[in-house]
């Protein structure tokens, strides 16, 4: 369990926890903030062959562990798998979930955002080996407020690592978002988030230009009487064609910045080098 900086009382909340439970915890700390930096701090202390990520509003179903068995034992030692995400709660706006009911693989014509979620993320060991940490300047509490999952699947397929969706293996999501406008504005975000991501892969995935392509016809369509992106809650194309644009320049200014920390990094290990 991974306690992002809260001060809210979680970390003695979660040594009680572990105190009582029949299953070792192991506790880990990580200051930092960001959704990304919480995910590598459990990547790096995890020990098992199979690593899951389950987010801190996610209840499992009951059959995930055998769900989860079952789909490992098919003999393969590299992939990244997700599963089916349901609203946790009736009450909640059906969005960030994942209900489709046909197993799927990633492939060039899908978008990666939303193919899997990363509250219901599973893979080999071996896939994460390849793979690395997760980028922090995507994720919740980064710069570009989403899409750190979606980066890892891309950075996966890239490597030929399979990333497959099966409709089981089933979490329960408590996003906990029953106003339009709170459902408008992580669909802001989840487009921010793409947009870097474009920008980062554009080399070597340049595909995911054809989506921002297609994303922009869609929402010109709109403007004469075509169907929104979701109808049942008045989502618009014209968040994600914007979003997507600033995205793209808000990574731009991320390399930016980063250089003369790099310059840094370089000379430091220079001068190290010399005194050697």
């Amino acid at each position: 369990m991974v306690d992002n900086g809260s001060t809210d009382g979680t970390s003695d909340y979660l040594a009680r926890i572990a105190a009582r439970s029949d299953i070792a915890v192991t506790l880990v700390s990580e200051p930092k903030p960001g959704l990304a930096a919480a995910r590598n701090a459990g990547l790096k202390k995890a020990r098992g062959r199979i690593l899951v990520f389950v987010d801190d509003d996610c209840e499992i179903d009951r059959n995930y562990l055998r769900d989860l068995e079952r789909h490992y034992a098919s003999g393969e030692t590299c992939v990244i798998r997700g599963g089916r995400v349901e609203l946790g709660d009736p009450k909640d706006l059906p969005f960030t979930i994942k209900r489709s009911s046909k197993r799927a693989r990633l492939t060039r014509d899908v978008h990666p955002g939303g193919f899997v979620l990363g509250c219901n993320m599973t893979m080999h060991r071996e896939a994460a080996a390849l793979v690395g940490c997760f980028d922090e300047r995507f994720g919740a509490g980064g710069p570009l407020r989403s899409a750190e999952d979606t980066d890892y699947l891309l950075r996966a397929y890239l490597l030929d690592i399979p990333v497959e969706y099966v409709p089981d293996m089933t979490v329960f999501h408590h996003h906990r978002r029953n106003a339009r406008q709170a459902v408008e504005t992580l669909h802001r975000d989840y487009s921010l988030g793409n947009g870097g991501l474009c920008m980062k892969h554009v080399r070597q995935a340049p595909w995911l230009l054809l989506h921002f392509c297609w994303a922009v016809r869609s929402a010109c369509r709109e403007l004469v009487g075509g169907p929104r992106f979701d109808p049942d809650l008045h989502l618009s194309h014209w968040p994600i064609v914007v979003m997507n644009v600033l995205g793209a320049a808000r990574f731009v200014g991320l390399l930016i910045t980063r250089r003369p920390e790099r310059a840094k990094v370089r000379q430091v290990q220079q001068a190290t080098a010399e005194l050697r």
